[in-house]
């Protein structure tokens, strides 16, 4: 399986077909049982956890369904914690994230205090922030208003304008017709795609 720079690929599958495995494998959550995994020309599994976890911090931007924001941080304590992790010291991208995906008014919120649609956004930011060559969304409009979800589309086709890749697990066939190519899943097998 290949993402291309500048491609959106949307993997569906019924409910234990493999998306979620699948996921945990391409973000060097766990590693699969063949095979490799790379990200941007480099070997990211079956490495010592500190590697993957630089890897996965400087190349690969993850949106979980659980979320992937801190409790005990701000929304901007968040993306900084984000860039400082992928090795980049860039305060005024911060700033730029949070704006891109309209958070910055909330930016010293903690998750807790921030509703369904702008956590979803906050965790955006914080995949977003390093720009990384890979965005891997899980679900992300699962629990989100029309609105917001207009503008997590618009966020994919701006990160793939800037050469991102981005690969999308959904039900949502909003979603999934947006994607340049679909990938098929079914018990732990590529199908289609």
């Amino acid at each position: 399986m290949e993402v291309n720079v500048g491609e959106i690929v949307a993997v569906v599958g019924p409910s234990g077909s493999g998306k979620s495995t699948l996921i945990a494998c391409l973000a060097g959550l766990d590693d699969p049982d063949g095979g490799f995994v790379y990200v941007n020309g480099e070997r990211l599994s079956r490495r010592d956890e500190k590697t993957r976890t630089s890897m996965r911090a400087r190349l690969i931007g993850i949106l979980l369904q659980s979320g992937n924001l801190f409790d005990h941080l701000t929304v901007e304590q968040n993306v900084r914690l984000k860039m400082r992790l992928a090795q980049q010291n860039d305060p005024t991208r911060v700033e730029e994230v949070l704006e891109m995906v309209g958070i910055a008014k909330r930016r010293h919120a903690y998750p807790t205090q921030l509703s369904g649609g702008e956590a979803s956004r906050a965790g955006f930011a914080v995949a977003l922030a390093p720009r990384p060559p890979i965005l891997i969304a899980d679900e992300p409009t699962g629990e989100v208003d029309s609105e917001t979800e207009q503008r997590i589309l618009a966020l994919f086709e701006e990160h793939r304008k800037t050469g991102g890749a981005i690969l999308i697990v959904t039900h949502s066939e909003a979603i999934a017709s947006r994607a340049d190519r679909i990938i098929r899943l079914e018990d732990g097998k590529v199908v289609d795609g």
